[in-house]
């Protein structure tokens, strides 16, 4: 019973301690959704994010960029991916409502092949995504 209280107990510890890796952020403009969703399509194209997903239905789109560099003393370590989330939703009061998430993967070669892990948001996605909303503000 004292084990299953001291692993509950460092469970919710370890819980608590993680800090959040991903960065959101959203604003709303008057524009409408499909005006929003262009501007957003070519402002990551004019802050350097390769499209590495697109669903114009639900209008969501994902861009990747990728540092090339950082460095890091790990033998498997590759290179570092930052990537942004946006999706555009119309709002009930006639505005249109823009939704960013901010992420930085580091790239990793092991014997399953490229594998990502999640870490806490660069600074160079979290103004790229800041930048990206104000642009498209109007």
């Amino acid at each position: 019973m004292r084990c299953r209280t001291c692993f509950v107990g460092a469970l919710l510890l370890s819980t608590s301690c993680g800090g959040q890796l991903a960065t959101s952020t959203s604003t709303s403009t008057a524009a409408t959704p499909d005006q929003s969703f262009q501007c957003v399509q070519q402002q990551m194209d004019a802050l350097g994010y390769r499209r590495s997903s697109y669903d114009a239905d639900e209008r969501r789109v994902t861009g990747t960029k990728i540092d090339m560099k950082s460095r890091r003393a790990d033998t498997q370590f590759r290179r570092m991916l930052d990537r942004l989330q946006a999706e555009v939703k119309p709002q009930s009061d006639g505005k249109t409502s823009i939704q960013v998430i901010a992420h930085t993967f580091a790239e990793y070669t092991t014997q399953r092949g490229p594998t990502e892990v999640e870490e806490k948001a660069s600074s160079e996605v979290r103004s790229a995504a800041q930048d990206l909303l104000e642009r498209c503000r109007s």
